[in-house]
C-alpha cells in the first residue's frame, strides 16, 4: 500500500514540517515521511483517546482538529503503545519503527524548545527498537566487472557512463539524475545530495574516459530553466530515476547476476566496499565521498571480506608452528 501523505495535520504538526524544510535543511522524501509518520501518530491516539467512532476506518481518520489539550496530555506510555501498535497490528519491521522513532523524537523536541506548546517531552525518554546490524549487500570486484562489460545496446555510451559514475563515486540515484553538465569541470563534479547539501566528486580515469565517450553522443537537451541534464532520455529529457533503476535491472541480468539481490543503492555499497578494501582510503575520506552526515553511517563499510580474514589468520606469528605428538613411553621402575 503506498504511504498516504496528503492528510492535514494539526497546525503545530505542519509548523512542525515546515521547520523541517525551513530550517533544518530536510529533503522532500524525508518531510513526507515525517508527515506520514505523525498522521499515523495522531490517528493512533484518536482511536486510543476515542476522540473518533470505531466504525470510522483509520485511514480515514482526520486529525486536522487533534486538539493542543490533547497533546500536551500525551506521555511516554502512549508512545509505546504506539510502537507496540506498529508492531503488532501492522506488523512493521524494527527499521520502520525505528524511523518513526526519530520522527516522533524531532517532533516532541520541536514543540518543547522550538514552538514551546508543551513543557515536558514526552518522548525523551522513548527507547527506539534494537536493529540487527547487516552488512550491505555488494558486487565482488570480478562481478562489477561482468556488469560494466555487459552494457551495449543504442544506448551503450549514456549506460556504460551511468554504471561507472555509480561504480566509480558511490552516488546516489536522486544525485546522479540531478547532473548538469555544468556541475563538471575539469575532474570534479558537483552533486547535492540530502538535504540540498553540494559536494565534490573527483572523477578517476575510467569516470573521465566513460564521459568523454558519451559526451560526443549527448543529444543537446536543454530545459526551460536553461540546464543541460547529463543523462538524456530516449525522450530527449532529463533521464528518470525510474528509467535508470530498469537500465540498471535490465544489465545485472544481462551480467547473469541476481535482480534480486542487487539494484541501483547496492551499486553504492559497491563503490565504497571496493574503495576501502582495495584503496585503502581512509573511514573520514570515504564518508566525504559518499556525502554522510554521520561517520557512523559509513562504517558499514568497514567490514572484512572472507579473504581479509584468511590473510589475517595465515600472518599470525604461530601460523607456521607444527608440535610434533610425543612418544607415550612409560617408565618402570624394578
Amino acid at each position: 500500500m503506498a504511504q498516504e501523505t496528503n492528510g492535514m495535520l494539526p497546525y503545530f504538526g505542519e509548523d512542525f514540517i515546515v521547520y523541517m524544510e525551513s530550517i533544518k535543511g530536510k529533503s522532500g522524501n524525508t518531510t513526507k515521511e515525517y508527515r506520514y509518520d505523525l498522521l499515523m501518530f495522531f490517528r493512533f491516539m484518536k482511536q486510543r483517546r476515542r476522540l473518533v467512532s470505531a466504525s470510522v476506518p483509520f485511514e480515514e481518520i482526520d486529525v486536522a482538529d487533534y486538539p493542543l489539550s490533547e497533546l500536551k496530555s500525551i506521555s511516554l506510555s502512549d508512545l509505546y503503545a504506539f510502537l507496540n501498535y506498529l508492531n503488532t497490528d501492522r506488523g512493521d519491521k524494527p527499521a520502520t519503527r525505528a524511523r518513526k522513532v526519530a520522527c516522533l523524537h524531532s517532533f516532541f523536541k520541536y514543540a518543547t524548545q522550538k514552538a514551546n506548546i508543551l513543557d515536558e517531552n514526552p518522548a525523551a525518554e522513548l527507547e527506539s527498537p534494537k536493529l540487527s546490524r547487516r552488512l550491505p549487500k555488494y558486487l565482488e570486484l570480478d562481478e562489477s566487472q561482468d556488469l560494466l562489460d555487459s552494457v551495449e545496446g543504442e544506448f551503450e555510451e549514456r549506460d556504460t557512463c551511468i554504471l561507472t559514475f555509480f561504480l566509480n563515486c558511490g552516488m546516489r540515484l536522486s544525485e546522479l539524475v540531478g547532473i548538469n553538465v555544468t556541475d563538471i569541470r575539469e575532474n570534479t563534479l558537483t552533486v547535492v545530495g540530502k538535504g540540498d547539501k553540494e559536494r565534490t566528486i573527483y572523477l578517476n580515469d575510467a569516470c573521465l574516459h566513460a564521459l568523454s565517450q558519451y559526451l560526443a553522443v549527448r543529444p543537446n537537451v536543454q530545459e526551460k530553466n536553461g540546464r543541460k541534464p547529463l543523462f538524456v532520455s530516449k525522450r530527449k529529457k532529463r533521464i528518470s530515476p525510474n528509467t535508470v533503476q530498469y537500465t540498471v535491472k535490465k544489465y545485472i541480468m544481462r551480467a547473469g547476476l541476481d535482480p534480486r539481490k542487487y539494484s541501483v543503492h547496492k551499486l553504492r555499497h559497491t563503490a565504497a566496499t571496493l574503495m576501502y578494501n582495495y584503496g585503502n582510503v581512509d573511514i573520514r575520506a570515504l564518508q566525504e565521498i559518499l556525502g554522510h552526515e554521520s561517520v557512523s553511517t559509513t562504517q558499514i563499510y568497514t567490514h572484512t571480506n572472507n579473504q581479509q580474514l584468511k590473510e589475517a589468520v595465515s600472518k599470525n606469528p604461530l601460523a607456521g608452528y607444527k608440535k610434533d605428538k610425543k612418544s607415550n613411553s612409560k617408565n618402570t621402575e624394578d
